[in-house]
């Protein structure tokens, strides 16, 4: 989380209904983000200046995989625009033995609204993925994901900024795990939109893509 105090609260209360075990990891908040997530019930790791989602997506793992109970990692974003019901689903799969990594995808089913734009730059990167790593993904840059202790154990990440979902993905490829698509729904709202969840962070995607 960054900058999250006026959701992340809520996002915690709804993810402890189902998830007892919440690892929020503070990307250098100024607004108070940390004391929000602690009292809805969070273990609350902090990064002392703000580094970047691909850092915190591995400090979480890095945080979790000290656990010697557990038995699967699901990431998760502050800023609400996920749904528990869909993380519920993709954990059970880890779980049950199905496969060793889910990836959520926005392309499965229609319930996620996107512009026609966004649309196109998000399908575009997936098929630049499945080039570059052979995983016939629908959807290279969802942030909801499962992870089984084995497959969290082979992720690594170097690069902090938007770059590290394909990192992520080239990692698992080299792993070859057993690996399944869920479809979610991602809920766009004006606050995540102010987030950083526009055509504008689409484009900032493929960009990255291309020139790494």
């Amino acid at each position: 989380m960054y900058n999250e105090a006026s959701v992340v609260g809520d996002v915690i209360t709804g993810l402890r209904k189902v998830f007892p075990y919440v690892v929020c990891v503070d990307d250098g908040s100024t607004d108070g983000s940390q004391d929000v997530a602690r009292d809805a019930g969070a273990v609350v790791v902090q990064h002392p200046v703000n580094l970047g989602q691909g850092a915190s997506l591995q400090t979480g793992i890095e945080y979790a995989l000290n656990d010697p109970e557990l038995d699967c990692i699901v990431t998760f974003d502050a800023d609400g625009q996920h749904r528990v019901v869909d993380a519920q689903l993709m954990a059970e799969r880890i779980k049950s033995g199905e496969a060793e990594i889910v990836l959520g995808t926005r392309f499965l089913d229609r319930r996620t609204k996107m512009s026609p734009a966004k649309r196109l730059v998000l399908r575009t990167a997936a098929v630049q993925s499945r080039m570059a790593t052979g995983m016939a993904l629908t959807d290279a840059h969802n942030g909801l994901r499962a992870l089984s202790p084995k497959v969290a154990r082979g992720i690594h990440l170097t690069q902090n900024r938007m770059a590290h979902a394909s990192e992520l993905v080239h990692q698992v490829a080299e792993m070859k795990p057993q690996w399944v698509e869920q479809p979610v729904e991602i809920i766009y709202t004006d606050y995540s939109k102010a987030k950083g969840q526009s055509l504008l962070n689409s484009v900032n995607i493929l960009a990255d893509l291309l020139f790494r």
